[in-house]
């Protein structure tokens, strides 16, 4: 038995199918930009159709739009067929997919989206086809061959659907003017949502469990209150409660290299003056930034007056999933 050659084989298809995305460079042009303009001036959704691997693809695209800030979903051509045409409205925008321009499914919604003066966009391989000579504009999609050697299997002619795709949700993105803090509220419970929109007021400690003396506290009882605490730090604030500075774990270490009284010596004699601060409404991960490049463990959060608001641990940032 003759070894196949596999390599050779994966190397053809990359080709075929990056030949297939770059000729879609020459359309992106009139065509494209009515469709942009027409889903951006949609009061409504976008809804993605399309059958077979077109409707995987079509998938993909709507969940990209989705998520770039033009909302969308999918809806299945044949179970539109059969009661979920209701899901569109007079509002909505339609992108029909389908290589062949001449899906059954898809042809036979065509005529009630009409009736609904909803605008289809179809994104076709024939640009002569029904689909495409009945949609208010078509996006050609047609590629020279598919990966596939027996032209069976839709291969490249996909890969060009999605990039088109992509192209779209991306241009529409852009005219939005959508952020990243935008993108995050569409992903709250990813890794990205929770670094843009977890804020320090919604995981620090406040209350009882902020660790507080005076200037004029012994060391000794100082140390108490960081053991009753559990943050390896105090505060040290004024009459008025306002921040004088705080002690740490490392200032102990320091305090007892130099042999330093611990029942008579002062907290205004040993805390640091000048320590790193937030607020509450910082970001969580601008509040990581500070610690990582300051390596310490804990930050005091201030209120409007300068006192101590809360705290806001390195564990607590860990418990949060930002790192």
């Amino acid at each position: 038995m003759t070894q196949f050659d596999y390599i050779q084989s994966g190397r053809r298809t990359v080709e075929i199918e990056a030949q297939a995305v770059d000729a879609l460079r020459t359309r992106i042009d009139e065509s494209f930009n009515r469709a942009c303009s027409i889903l951006l001036n949609s009061p409504g959704r976008v809804i993605v159709t399309g059958m077979g691997k077109s409707g995987h693809i079509g998938k993909k695209i709507a969940a990209t739009l989705a998520s770039t800030g033009t909302p969308a979903f999918f809806v299945h051509p044949g179970e539109a067929n059969h009661g979920d045409l209701g899901m569109i409205t007079r509002d909505d925008a339609v992108i029909a997919i389908s290589y062949s321009g001449n899906s059954d499914e898809i042809m036979t919604l065509v005529p009630l989206i009409k009736r609904l003066g909803v605008p289809i966009i179809s994104m076709t391989g024939k640009p002569r086809s029904p689909l495409a000579q009945e949609a208010e504009v078509n996006l050609d999609i047609s590629v020279a061959c598919e990966a596939c050697p027996l032209a069976l299997a839709p291969t490249a002619s996909t890969t060009a659907t999605l990039v088109m795709g992509d192209a779209l949700a991306i241009a529409l993105l852009e005219a939005r003017g959508f952020t990243a803090e935008d993108f995050a509220f569409s992903h709250p419970g990813g890794t990205l949502g929770r670094k843009l929109l977890l804020r320090v007021d919604d995981i620090m400690h406040r209350g009882e469990s902020v660790p507080r003396v005076g200037a004029d506290t012994p060391l000794s009882d100082a140390l108490l209150e960081m053991t009753r605490k559990g943050f390896g730090m105090t505060t040290v604030v004024d009459e008025q409660g306002g921040l004088l500075g705080v002690y740490t774990d490392g200032d102990l270490r320091r305090s007892i290299d130099l042999g330093t009284d611990l029942t008579t010596t002062l907290m205004s004699q040993l805390m640091n003056r000048h320590p790193k601060t937030v607020s509450a409404h910082t970001l969580a991960a601008e509040a990581l930034k500070v610690m990582e490049d300051n390596k310490i463990t804990a930050l005091v959060v201030l209120d409007e007056q300068r006192q101590p608001h809360g705290i806001l641990h390195m564990h607590d940032i860990l418990r949060a999933g930002i790192i």
